[in-house]
């Protein structure tokens, strides 16, 4: 199997496991920057913003609360929204923040429904703290997180009347996959999950006892008086979940293309009976798929931007607050946006003609504040700028269309920020 070249592979260890290299990330060897990376490490980002108390709720027809009610949500969101960019740039442990965003994909939960910016920076939270750790323990947390259970409708889910749609979402989307569960599967894990209820007001959810119904259930096969918990102990126990994840992950962070069977098997022993998640990104950098050309990756816009932020030193606090939401908005991605509980899309949905133009925007009001020194000082600027990115090399094409704009520092750097070399992972 053909492999890139070194520099290559420190490379994608930045963009697959973290946002990207900052200046001189490059210059370690393969083995230091694993390390380095996957090292467990004291949470030292910027702590989370005090964002008050939720807006009192309006009477129904007092529309001047009811907008002043929106405005301070909308305020609140844009803080945690700027809050997490700022820890995916400045963090000295990306990983931990890439797996939060990878985590925060597959969980997909939308402040959108939720309403709640307080309970989407809960999520957010506990999300960083398990995500490197055993998925039993993240998966236990995320059937009773409040913003879930907001999202997925737990709060109408009740003994007598049970609403399937976390059961569902829970076994689909987040642990086995299409296929292997059935529909009286979903409605008894329903019956399971029933009792949980979570309040805007609070941070945690709460079992209220006569809701949940605690008459014996069957689901997958298994007969017992299932809670939350052990339904969660249940569902991961499958043979097909351990499978599922891993292939989730693998598809985010190496390849659109599943991995083989034989790679599979030992990113499941891996993965081991503490479902642990460090221990998949070890065994996921020793495969050789992981040095292949052919395994290259879109980033997706927040990538792209947190990278490029990462690779100029950018902090996103110093650019304009509306040009940087129109930039997010106009590529289709903000986080804690998602567009449903699927997720966001991958690949070249994200190389749209539009989605170029608002990626082109952005760039050129990122590169107004970044410092040009090191390309404007430089004999070759287009060399130069693939060096600050930390590009592999241009194409010809690409070089010649850098050599267009060299002449303008700032119009270089958005140029080659928007180039195939650095929007794609490769």
């Amino acid at each position: 199997m053909a492999a890139i070249t070194e520099r290559g592979a420190v490379r994608r260890l930045h963009d697959r496991f973290g946002f990207g290299p900052r200046q001189g990330d490059l210059d370690r060897g393969f083995a230091e920057t694993l390390t380095g990376l996957l090292a467990p490490g004291a949470d030292a980002g910027p702590p989370p913003p005090q964002l008050g108390p939720p807006p009192e709720r309006p009477g129904k027809k007092d529309e001047a609360a009811k907008k002043q009610a929106a405005a301070q949500l909308k305020e609140q969101a844009t803080q945690a929204v700027l809050w997490w960019l700022d820890r995916m740039v400045t963090t000295e442990h990306a990983s931990a923040e890439r797996l939060t965003w990878f985590w925060h994909g597959h969980f997909a939960t939308s402040e959108q429904k939720v309403r709640s910016p307080r309970l989407m920076l809960a999520q957010n939270q506990t999300q960083r703290a398990l995500g490197m750790g055993s998925f039993t323990a993240l998966a236990r947390a995320m059937i009773v997180d409040p913003a879930l259970l907001l999202w997925l409708d737990g709060n109408k889910n009740k003994a007598g009347s049970p609403n399937e749609n976390l059961a569902r979402e829970f076994m689909e989307l987040f642990t086995l996959g299409v296929g292997h569960y059935t529909e009286d599967d979903v409605r008894e894990a329903a019956r399971a999950l029933t009792g949980w209820s979570a309040d805007r007001d609070a941070t945690t959810a709460k079992l209220v006892a006569k809701r949940h119904d605690t008459a014996p259930k069957r689901i997958l096969g298994r007969d017992g008086d299932f809670t939350a918990q052990s339904f969660v102990d249940l569902v991961l126990g499958r043979p097909e979940s351990a499978p599922f994840v891993l292939g989730r992950i693998w598809f985010r962070l190496v390849s659109s293309s599943p991995p083989p069977a034989d790679v599979l098997n030992r990113l499941v022993a891996a993965y081991g009976a503490n479902r642990d998640i460090t221990a998949v990104l070890k065994a996921i950098a020793a495969e050789p798929a992981f040095r292949d050309p052919a395994s290259a990756l879109v980033k997706q816009p927040v990538e792209w931007l947190a990278g490029l932020l990462r690779a100029l030193g950018v902090r996103p606090g110093s650019l304009d607050g509306k040009e940087l939401f129109a930039g997010l908005r106009g590529m289709g991605q903000v986080p804690f946006e998602p567009p449903s509980v699927g997720g966001w899309a991958a690949g070249g949905a994200w190389l749209t003609t539009s989605a170029g133009a608002a990626r082109l925007r952005l760039a050129r009001h990122v590169a107004a504040h970044a410092d040009p020194g090191a390309v404007a000082g430089a004999r070759d600027r287009v060399a130069a700028v693939g060096d600050l990115l930390g590009v592999d090399g241009w194409s010809e094409r690409t070089k010649n269309a850098l050599a267009g704009v060299a002449g303008t520092v700032p119009d270089l750097i958005a140029v080659a920020a928007c180039a195939p070399e650095y929007a794609v992972s490769g």
